[in-house]
């Protein structure tokens, strides 16, 4: 499937499902109200899934256009297409992990490898990893802890510093993560933090949650 999760394969009534059963962020809220019957407006509009609601609401004029064909208030149509973006999130740069090396980061920047989308499918296999190793010179111990760096930067709400948190907690793929039990999760991150110092946010149960579900969307297309 992709480094990102496939949003046509998400249809608008399996995200009823996702937005009644995900505790929403404060700014997100309004779409946890009329769930059903603000989607079911949508629909009837010839959108069947995420991939053609944001193509519906690909800038301003089209919220405006859709807000008054639909009758859904156009902060509404804002906030939720914020909401649905954030499937695609940016990827992380290579040069920001504090875990890799100038020596590697140099050899991948040689290579045009700035960042985890550019590097996605050099790391999908044991035998692409071996080739991108024997391309750049980068050891294959090295190849594989960036192919965990660009797994754990795939889920949503995950930067740079909190991939690194992730691989070093022992959760250091997706499919652990995905696995994982939230209060668990929370308990090892925040243990390993007061150890190391890593980051001053504080990430609590709720955000663990919210990481977890982020990750049960994807694809564990990486083998290790």
């Amino acid at each position: 499937m992709g480094y990102y999760i496939n949003l046509k394969s998400i249809s608008i009534d399996n995200y009823k499902d996702v937005l009644k059963t995900t505790e929403l962020i404060p700014s997100w809220k309004v779409l946890g109200e009329d769930i059903d019957k603000n989607l079911d407006i949508i629909k009837k509009h010839r959108i069947s899934n995420l991939d053609e609601l944001l193509v519906a609401l690909k800038d301003k004029s089209k919220i405006q256009e859709l807000s008054k064909q639909s009758g859904l208030p156009a902060k509404y149509l804002e906030v939720l297409k914020r909401a649905v973006s954030g499937y695609r999130q940016k990827p992380n740069k290579i040069k920001d992990f504090s875990c890799v090396s100038e020596d590697t980061l140099h050899k991948l920047e040689k290579s045009g490898f700035k960042n985890t989308l550019k590097l996605y499918d050099e790391v999908l296999t044991p035998e692409k990893r071996n080739e991108c190793s024997k391309k750049t010179g980068i050891s294959q111990d090295e190849m594989l802890k960036l192919a965990k760096l660009v797994d754990l930067s795939r889920i949503r709400w995950v930067n740079h510093t909190f991939a690194y948190v992730l691989l070093e907690s022992g959760y250091d793929t997706v499919e652990k993560v995905a696995q994982a039990d939230y209060k668990e999760l929370y308990t090892a991150i925040k243990q390993l933090n007061e150890e190391r110092k890593i980051y001053n946010a504080h990430i609590g149960e709720r955000d663990m949650k919210m990481v977890i579900e982020s990750a049960q969307g994807l694809e564990f297309e990486i083998e290790y």
